[in-house]
Formats: structure tokens, sequence, C-alpha cells
């Protein structure tokens, strides 16, 4: 079975190896229409030149880095044929417009309608070339879907008859997805069928199984309408890093928490995964990278001087780690510059901050309360464990007495944990697990209304935090 690294570089190819045709076709109709600037004589030697050659290999890598934004390789085996359609339509005028105004603007006829004629060229060539090399890749995956050549383990939670009754309809419908069915999970407290043709594994099992069976998909399929319980099964499974999908009727228990986003057929509904696209995703990535970058090359020198001011405000080390739960539910160590005494939790037992708290120090209440404390964080999103903008990590500790009291908790690991959040400009820092349960009610809101819009405001609400020195 091919892996999705090599689908995926299928695509990469065939997008530089079209966009390179098209750019080469388009530079020859260029010279046929004399919308080329140096006194060239023949064709081979305006191809020849210089500057034509580096085109070859710049733009074709420019329109790569757009493909690569509108999300279209974070998919790679069951496209909407549709969607790619779409979005090589958009992605191609894009790159005509920024290669037409970056390069070529001193190019352009005194005619402005031969200006026109030559855009909707070069845009009808990137598209017509770049379309057809992606549905041939495309089309060629879904027969070998169809045939039964291409299918993807799949393993089905839950074990009571509504289970039973989705594999039997999963395998009459044709056109499945390619999904093969490993076996059941048996939920705790659900009246189980006894008789199944497939093996049963319990949730103790799954990250042998996951890796022994190559599993590729799981989905939930509970008997039982009973919300809590289908979020905590939620909860265990976003630790496999796997897609997690529900069927609808099932799902109605959760549509007050999340947004439908992506549905497949009219079978299956993603809730491993927000309602941000893929492209709203990708950009949202190389944001964190970017900014990240810059804000850490920035206060590089700022953070030698904290530093010294921590270590000879009291004794212990500059940085405070701590383990937290992140995306997927996977642990992680979040960097703080330290705020408190190096005993703060002596006894052990989880502690949080409270009002005049005397295990602060006094170089530590200076830095919360204009969070730069929290400066060292964005090493964790260049790394990848979090996210400029998300909910807010806790310790697991606190994470199983929410979970306890409100499931719903287990949807917020469906994104990278932020720096900050809608719920830390809404209502701050929280103090005791009653505080937590009503600031999850805005990180609730925030995963029904991601976009990368409302992370602009977030982060603009909370530059308004820091400036104000509101942030203890």
């Amino acid at each position: 079975m091919i892996s999705e690294r090599k689908q995926r570089l299928k695509y990469i190819i065939s997008d530089f190896v079209m966009s390179n045709l098209a750019w080469l076709g388009f530079n020859c109709v260029r010279y046929a229409f004399g919308a080329v600037q140096g006194g060239f004589t023949t064709l081979s030697s305006f191809l020849c030149s210089n500057m034509i050659i580096v085109g070859q290999v710049v733009f074709p890598i420019m329109m790569l880095v757009i493909y690569y934004l509108s999300g279209y390789y974070v998919e790679v085996f069951r496209k909407s044929r549709l969607q790619e359609l779409l979005t090589t339509i958009a992605t191609a005028g894009i790159s005509s417009l920024a290669i037409i105004f970056v390069a070529l603007i001193n190019d352009m006829i005194l005619e402005r309608k031969e200006n026109y004629e030559m855009i909707l060229l070069l845009w009808g060539l990137l598209f017509s070339l770049v379309y057809l090399g992606r549905a041939i890749i495309t089309n060629r995956t879904l027969r070998s879907i169809n045939r039964g050549k291409l299918y993807f383990n799949t393993l089905v939670v839950g074990r009571g008859s509504a289970a039973i009754s989705f594999v039997d309809r999963l395998e009459r419908i044709n056109m499945a997805k390619g999904y093969h069915v490993v076996g059941y999970v048996s939920i705790p407290g659900e009246n189980d069928v006894k008789d199944v043709d497939r093996a049963v594994f319990t949730f103790e099992d799954l990250p042998q199984v996951c890796e022994q069976y190559g599993i590729k998909e799981i989905i939930v399929v509970p008997t039982k309408q009973d919300s809590g319980q289908l979020l905590k099964a939620i909860n265990r499974l976003f630790s496999l890093n796997l897609p997690i999908k529900v069927t609808p009727d099932k799902y109605n228990i959760l549509l007050s928490r999340v947004r439908i986003n992506n549905m497949y057929g009219d079978l299956l509904v993603d809730i491993s995964s927000t309602s941000m696209g893929y492209s709203g995703r990708v950009i949202k990535r190389v944001f964190d990278v970017v900014v990240s970058s810059i804000v850490l090359t920035l206060f590089l020198p700022f953070g030698m001087i904290i530093g010294i001011l921590i270590k000879k405000d009291s004794s212990g080390k500059v940085f405070y780690t701590q383990k937290r739960l992140g995306y997927h539910n996977k642990p992680f160590n979040i960097y703080k510059f330290r705020t408190m005494v190096s005993d703060a939790e002596k006894d052990g037992e989880p502690q949080l901050s409270k009002d005049n708290d005397v295990r602060i120090t006094r170089i530590g209440r200076w830095l919360r309360k204009y969070r730069i404390d929290e400066i060292p964080q964005f090493w964790n999103v260049l790394k990848g464990d979090m996210s400029i903008v998300g909910p807010r990590p806790e310790r697991e500790y606190y994470v199983k007495q929410i979970i306890a009291r409100e499931p719903a908790y287990s949807l917020v690991h469906q994104v990278r944990p932020g720096i900050t959040s809608m719920g830390m400009v809404k209502f701050g820092y929280a103090r005791n697990i009653d505080e937590m349960l009503e600031r999850l009610n805005f990180d609730l809101i925030y995963l029904e209304n991601m976009s990368l819009v409302n992370d602009l405001k977030i982060m603009i609400f909370t530059i308004k935090t820091v400036m104000t020195g509101k942030g203890i």
C-alpha cells in the first residue's frame, strides 16, 4: 500500500512539472506577442537567457508555496474532485496575478486589452496543466479505492447493535471510501453483541493494535445516546493521533459544542479537527512559525537581562518547565520564566496560584503582570507543541477533574493549545476547578468559531491586556 508521504510527493512533483510547462508555454506566447524587452532576436535566445532559466525554477517553486498554503497537500488520498477543481482555479488565479505584478509588470503592453489577455492566458495555462496532472493522480487513486486495491484499516469503537449495523451498511456501499474494518473496540457500560465476525479489542489494547494493524482511522458508533460517555471515549482516543469520526445520528449530541466540518459522503463527521479548513490550518501554522521566530530573535537580549534579574531575586533556575496535555491529548513540557520560589509545590501536590500568593517572587509578580513570563512559550510554538492562539493547556491532574465534571473539555484537544486564548482575554487566569470550568465555555466557543480573523482579534485583545498590565 502506498504511503501518505509518497502520495503527497506525487502531487508535489506533478504540480512542479506542470507549473514549469505552463510557465514555459507562457514565455513562448509572450515572445510571439512581442511582450518581451531585451532585444532578443530568436525564441531560443530568449528561452535560454538567464532571466528565463532562473524563472523556470523560481516561479514553479513560488507556485508550490501557494498550493501548500491553499491546504491542497493535507488530504492526499480521498480528495473531493469538486473541491480539487475549485482549489486549482483559485490558486492558478492567485499565482498568475502574483507573477504578473511581481515580475512582469515592466513587460505590460500599452493596450489594456492585450494585458488582460496575457493574464488570462497565464491563468488558463496554469489551471489546465496543473489540474490535468492532479486529476490523473486523483482519478487513479479513487479507482484503486473503489476496486479494493487501496484501503485503510479502520477500528470501530462500539460493539453494540448500532456498530454492527453500521459496519454491515458500510460494506454494502460501493463508494465506501476504502474503509477496511479490522475490529471493534468495546465501550464500557454498553450492551455488546456477543457473536461478531471481527476481532474485539479494549481501550487498553488500542496503542498496540493501531501499530500492529497500521490503523488509519477510528469510527465511533456508540449504541447509547450518552454524551458524557461518548466524550470520555473520544478523550482517550485523541492520544492515538488518528482521524476520529462519528456517525451523524450519534453526532447530534455534540452539535452544541462543535460545528460539522468534513462530511464523508453522508456517513461520517470528522471530530478530530475543527471547522477551520485545510488552508486556514496551514496558514495558521506558518504564521505561528514566522511570528515565533521573530519574537524569540528580537527578545533574546531582553531575555538575558530578565534571566539575570530572576537569578538575583531568588535562588533557582531561570526557566520553569511543567508537563501539560496538548494536541490530541499528548503531554509536553511547557516553558516559562520562573515567577515563584523553587519549592512552590514542595508537598508534591499541584497547586494553582491565588491572589497575593506568597510563593510569587518580586520580579515574578512584575513578569506575571505583563505576561512576560509567557514569552518562552514561543519556543513551544516553534516546536509545534503549541500555537499562538488556542485553549490554554492544563496539567493532567486538573484535566482529569475537569473531564469528570464536564466531559466536553475533551474537545479542546482537537487543536494545539495556545499562549493566549479567548478564555484568557475574556476570563483570565483560573485559580480553581470552578473557574477552569467557567473559562472552558469561552474555549468551546472559540472552537465553534475558529478562524484566522478571530485569532487576530484575540491577539489584539492580548496585546491590550499586556500593555495595561492586567496579567494578574
